[in-house]
């Protein structure tokens, strides 16, 4: 299994980023995805989340109505869109498999930075 982000970078506040996961080594659409991130000297926080066939997605209160999940099955690819991006968006977003609600492979992560 190999996970590998992409998309990451510096954006003013109020900007948007499209970060993307490319996955192999799995049958992509049996599985749920989640985006899952990590503040400079924080803890991990769960993003979002979207099933395999990508009808039922699932977002933290503090990125709701600006974050939009998405996943593309014919390419085996994830997708994050972010918009209106807050200082606070500020971390490394990895793209996680999901196991019966474990997570159980991980992306290496990609980098946001948000700064005026």
């Amino acid at each position: 299994v190999q996970l590998v982000e992409s998309g990451g970078g510096s954006v003013t506040p109020g900007g948007s980023l499209i970060l993307s996961c490319q996955a192999s080594g799995f049958t992509f659409e049996n599985y749920a995805l989640n985006w899952v991130r990590q503040a400079p000297g924080k803890g991990l926080e769960w993003v979002s989340s979207i099933n395999g066939g990508g009808e039922d997605t699932h977002y933290a209160d503090s990125v709701k109505d600006r974050f939009t999940i998405a996943r593309d099955n014919t390419k085996n690819t994830l997708f994050l869109q972010l918009a209106t991006l807050k200082t606070e968006d500020t971390a490394t977003y990895y793209c996680t498999k999901d196991n019966n609600d474990e997570y159980d492979y991980w992306g290496q992560g990609t980098r946001v930075t948000v700064s005026s």
